[in-house]
């Protein structure tokens, strides 16, 4: 799977842009405010039906315009496609395959898989347990639509049973006839993605740590242990054990929305006593045993978009991942870099084909085609 060209109009600084991409890598340079994460982002959301730098939809308008349009050609399995997104003030997303409006949003997740690898990932090892568990989720939803429809019920009924308990101490009443309705939702739903996120881990570890020995030539051992209160025992009596303590709290203290990684090297936590390297060697093994562990799964190969990608790692490493994924069990590759000859050089000596677009204020004003295949 890849995607042969990209439309955007008045998506953030890209005022209207048509890129004819290459099939392997497609490289972003500028300075600061150029437009290539914003390019990276257009790709991004073709995938997600949303930006990884901005939720919020209309600010990803240009300023002082009222729509933005993104629009993707893709070849899957011998087959075209077009993606379209389309928002407008005031109205709500347009989202469609092939001219098909989605009903659902949720219903193109896991279509058109991508993998990024961005300067935010750091949060995955410094921030707090919503992080990785996004990670999680990310994962398991590009290939189990069930599990994502499950998630957004699950979020539902906790946002409901949360709400309930502050009214009830607002109110200095107590109704467990109330909570039971919403714990019904919680469990039937918990159950099945704590099922699910423990059956991924199973199969994802050794994967995770085929990568990372490749990263650091077999010097480190690392370890990832998930925690759930599910691991415990029973949701149904967990819920009852803790209602008395959810009351005091105002929100649900058990459940799969606690859920965390704990991420160890040589059986020390990483974020506590890892060094910065080896902090990002184990992000970049995460998200390579994404791609591999997604690809497996849908059989063919997401994309993967590196955005700064010389911002997390040194030359010599950036050189190592970058004939890695140069190799034929890896598709399509987005990279962007603030240094356009760095990026030259780097792909001068890989033998692939790799477009390199020169990008100053949201315009491409220079294309350069290194190993072109004919």
């Amino acid at each position: 799977m890849y995607c042969n060209q990209i439309n955007a109009i008045q998506f953030k600084n890209l005022e209207e842009l048509t890129l004819a991409l290459s099939p392997k890598f497609n490289c972003f340079a500028g300075h600061n405010g150029a437009g290539k994460t914003n390019l990276m982002d257009a790709v991004y959301y073709l995938s997600f039906c949303k930006s990884f730098t901005n939720p919020s939809d209309t600010q990803n308008i240009q300023f002082e315009k009222n729509f933005f349009l993104i629009q993707g050609q893709y070849k899957l399995n011998g087959q075209e496609d077009t993606i379209y997104c389309g928002v407008k003030k005031g109205q709500r997303k347009s989202f469609k395959r092939n001219k098909k409006e989605y009903e659902r949003l949720s219903d193109h997740i896991g279509n058109y898989p991508l993998v990024l690898l961005s300067p935010a990932d750091t949060q995955l090892i410094l921030g707090g347990s919503e992080d990785r568990r996004k990670f999680i989720d990310g994962v398991i939803s590009q290939y189990n639509n069930e599990y994502l429809h499950k998630l957004i019920n699950y979020n539902k009924a906790l946002q409901q049973r949360n709400a309930l308990l502050k009214i009830f101490a607002e109110q200095k009443r107590f109704d467990p006839a109330s909570l039971d309705i919403w714990d019904e939702h919680l469990i039937f739903n918990g159950n099945y993605i704590y099922n699910e996120r423990k059956a991924f881990f199973d199969d994802f570890m050794p994967v995770f740590k085929d990568y990372y020995t490749f990263l650091s030539q077999g010097k480190e051992e690392t370890q990832i242990v998930y925690e759930s209160t599910l691991l415990e025992g029973n949701y149904e009596q967990q819920l009852l054990s803790s209602r008395n303590k959810d009351r005091v709290l105002q929100y649900t203290s058990v459940g799969i929305h606690k859920d965390d990684l704990i991420f160890k090297i040589h059986n020390e936590p990483v974020k506590k006593f890892g060094s910065q390297g080896q902090q990002k060697s184990f992000i970049i093994a995460l998200k390579l045993a994404q791609f591999s562990f997604t690809r497996n799964i849908k059989g063919y190969n997401p994309i993967l978009l590196f955005d700064d990608i010389f911002d997390k790692l040194d030359a010599s490493r950036v050189r190592q991942l970058m004939q890695l994924v140069s190799k034929e069990d890896f598709g399509q590759v987005f990279v962007s870099d603030t240094h356009p000859e760095r990026l030259e050089e780097l792909f001068t000596d890989i033998d692939s084909e790799c477009k390199i677009f020169i990008m100053e204020g949201g315009q491409v004003v220079e294309t350069k085609i290194l190993n072109e295949r004919k």
